[in-house]
């Protein structure tokens, strides 16, 4: 099992809207980081992004119960997010699975994010919410 996949992920999941800087102890500054609704490059897109991500939400929390590792410097991170989004699902916790892909030095310069992103905000808007949940309906 990868020591460095562990401390990454006790590291990742440590960060909240108030220690943001630590992010520079798990990235480098040419960090190129992707999910299903975001890109950025670079430390400072990143701090920017996560910055109003942690801001929007009123609890945010990730138990990973997967390390992968591939060679020396790659591997997969496997995880929950559990969080609460006031205007989504009446402030509900919303649980969505997902995976990490991740590439490192000494530290992670290249990240992406596999999740459902229907799951993770769609389904729990309002409009849009029913209309995924209808197209469900009819595609099952």
């Amino acid at each position: 099992m990868s020591e460095f996949l562990r401390r990454f992920a006790r590291g990742f999941a440590e960060l909240d809207k108030d220690n943001l800087h630590r992010l520079g102890d798990l990235y480098s500054d040419d960090i190129h980081f992707t999910d299903p609704l975001h890109e950025v490059q670079g430390l400072t897109q990143l701090r920017e992004l996560f910055g109003e991500l942690y801001a929007n939400v009123s609890e945010l929390r990730f138990d990973f119960h997967g390390f992968d590792q591939i060679g020396d410097c790659e591997g997969y991170l496997r995880w929950v997010m559990t969080y609460r989004h006031p205007r989504l699902a009446g402030g509900r916790p919303i649980r969505v699975g997902g995976c990490s892909h991740l590439l490192w030095r000494d530290k992670v310069y290249r990240h992406r994010d596999y999740f459902d992103a229907g799951a993770l905000l769609y389904e729990h808007l309002p409009v849009l919410g029913r209309a995924i949940a209808w197209l469900k309906r009819r595609m099952g």
